[in-house]
């Protein structure tokens, strides 16, 4: 009962190491083949454009309008946990939360596209803390400025 056997070390390797296999992978070198580089936001234009994106898995997100998205989910959702203490259950805030799920993980998508990486790489969350603090690093990462496929396309026309 007190010791390690294969399998135990096995699962420990699956659950460390198979994060840092797609974590230290560097991004594809050359131009960003998600697109064009995503123009700065305000507070009012990334809420804008959170909604008006809503189930777009495309394209590129920029740092403003990932972290802007984020602060008004967390807003709304203190909101409507204080909605939820009156009402006296959780209907409330369980409606917000699957409202913005999707748009939630498409604007993931699209944000770490911004640094040429794929949107599938948002399930390395589930490899609690590795995963989850590459995901955090790579949130505040600064846009890929290597250009994108139709600008390298537009100098050759």
């Amino acid at each position: 009962m007190g010791s390690f056997s294969i399998w135990h070390w096995l699962i420990i390797l699956i659950i460390i190491g198979l994060p840092f296999l797609f974590v230290l992978r560097a991004p594809p070198a050359g131009v960003n083949r998600f697109g064009d580089t995503p123009p700065s936001m305000n507070f009012g234009e990334a809420i804008a454009s959170f909604f008006r994106n809503y189930v777009n898995f495309s394209g590129r997100a920029s740092r403003s309008e990932f972290w802007y998205s984020y602060l008004f989910i967390i807003i709304v959702a203190v909101l409507m946990g204080i909605v939820d203490i009156f009402v006296g259950n959780e209907a409330v805030s369980s409606l917000w939360n699957l409202a913005v799920l999707l748009p939630t993980l498409a604007m993931t998508a699209r944000r770490l596209h911004d640094i040429n990486r794929s949107g599938w790489h948002q399930l390395l969350a589930g490899f609690f803390p590795i995963g989850t603090i590459a995901l955090l690093i790579w949130y505040c990462k600064k846009s890929d400025e290597t250009g994108s496929l139709n600008e390298i396309q537009r100098v050759f026309r």
